[in-house]
Parts: structure tokens; sequence; C-alpha cells
């Protein structure tokens, strides 16, 4: 066996870790940075109020949560295409970023009650009246907690994913 070979099996089973190398620092940074409005947020404020449209059709509540379930329906709908294609690093991109906006949903319901969010449009904030209209509006920052403990499972699930699925 050439050295050359024993040195591509030496890298092999390291490069499956790549796109975790690179997402590691990312991570570290949406959690300690919770709130604070970043370059991605961008795109996950247009599939937001694109969320707005297409629930509109399904009544006041489902609309207002409409920006909500397409931040969550989006990106898990594109891991889910990945992993159906086996490109574990789509998917492994796309859960993150999944986790990501669960961060991003968290700081929104957190601030349901307090409403100092600054909001597009007429100003409406959707988890105020989500949560009013379910009872729960005291309970507003425990719902963001629950979305942030959620979304750093996801994300740590996204890191780890090179332990389950390989790349075909």
């Amino acid at each position: 066996m050439s050295y050359l070979a024993v040195g591509y099996c030496g890298i092999q089973p390291l490069k499956k870790w790549i796109t975790s190398s690179v997402l590691s620092p990312f991570f570290i940074y949406f959690i300690l940075s919770r709130g604070n409005y970043s370059l991605i947020d961008n795109a996950d404020l247009i599939i937001h109020e694109a969320g707005h449209f297409f629930f509109g059709f399904f009544g006041s509540f489902i609309q207002a949560a409409g920006g909500t379930l397409m931040q969550i329906l989006f990106p898990a709908f594109l891991a889910y295409y990945f992993l159906r294609a086996g490109y574990r690093t789509g998917v492994q991109i796309f859960i993150f970023w999944l986790g990501q906006n669960l961060i991003n949903i968290s700081v929104y319901a957190a601030d349901a009650k307090v409403r100092r969010i600054p909001l597009l449009g007429n100003g409406k904030h959707d988890w105020y009246y989500l949560l009013s209209q379910l009872g729960m509006l005291d309970n507003c920052e425990i719902v963001g907690y629950l979305f942030f403990i959620s979304a750093v499972f996801i994300m740590s699930g996204a890191l780890l994913l090179p332990l389950y699925l390989d790349d075909t």
C-alpha cells in the first residue's frame, strides 16, 4: 500500500465532519447572541412574512401562526429533500437553519407580553395575539425558552449528524 493511499484513508473519516466544523462557530454565536439580528434573519423575515400570506386562507389564528409555521416548515422541507437525495451536507445545513429559526422564534415568543421588538407593517405582534387567544400570555417567556431549548437540541443534532448519516 502506498503512502498516498494510507494518507487518503486517514483523512477520509474526517471529511464527513467538515460541515459540522464550519457550522460549530455559528452554533456558538447564535446561542450566545440570542436576539441579536444577523444577516440570515433577513431570509428568515421574508419566509416568515410569506407564511402569513400562504396560511392566511385558514383564518386569523392560523394566519398569525403562519409566519412561525413557515419558518419551521421551509428549512424542514429542504432538510427532508436532501435526506431523500442522500446529501448529508444539505441535511445538516437545513436542520441547522431550522434550529436558528427556532432561536429567532424563541425571541419573538418571549417578547409577546412586553412587545419591544420592532415589527414590520401594521405592527401586530403574532405571538401576543396567539398566546392571548390561548390564554397563555403570562407564560410567554416559558414558551420562548421551550423554543430556545428545542433550537439547541436541533442544532446540536445537526452538528452530530455525521455519526448517523453518510453521503451516498
